[in-house]
């Protein structure tokens, strides 16, 4: 049997509580999405703690919803503290969604509470091609 660790990176074994200085890619903790198809519709639900309605801007562009927000960096350091660490993301981020191109602004519904966008979004209806018969004399 053998003693030895294997690892990927010599920083492996850091304490975690110093890993987020090595490591600054905070970009994939942001928006976090759940997608519910609700038959009829999707309901998206977006994480944006901490996020004024003003700041978030949502479009309609060649069929994807896209969905921009900032979130602007407190810098209250002051006599009686500092920060040693800060992991929340601060600066501008978006993402897109792929909804269809039938899909129309007005169709889609947008709510903020409770740091949680919920956004409806009506499915593109599929076209039945129905098959058109030739009367023959």
């Amino acid at each position: 049997m053998s003693n030895i660790i294997k690892t990927n990176s010599p920083f492996d074994l850091v304490d975690p509580f110093f890993e987020g200085f090595f490591n600054k890619n905070n970009s994939s903790q942001v928006m976090k999405t759940d997608v519910k198809d609700n038959g009829d519709h999707y309901e998206l639900k977006v994480e944006l703690p901490e996020i004024k309605k003003e700041d978030i801007h949502l479009s309609l562009n060649e069929g994807y919803l896209n969905i921009e927000a900032s979130i602007k960096q407190n810098n209250d350091e002051s006599k009686h503290g500092h920060y040693i660490r800060k992991e929340r993301y601060y600066g501008n981020f978006s993402r897109s969604f792929y909804v269809g191109e039938k899909i129309h602004q007005e169709d889609i519904k947008a709510k903020l509470a409770d740091g949680v966008l919920t956004l409806l979004v009506p499915k593109e209806k599929e076209e039945v091609n129905q098959k058109k018969y030739i009367e023959i004399e």
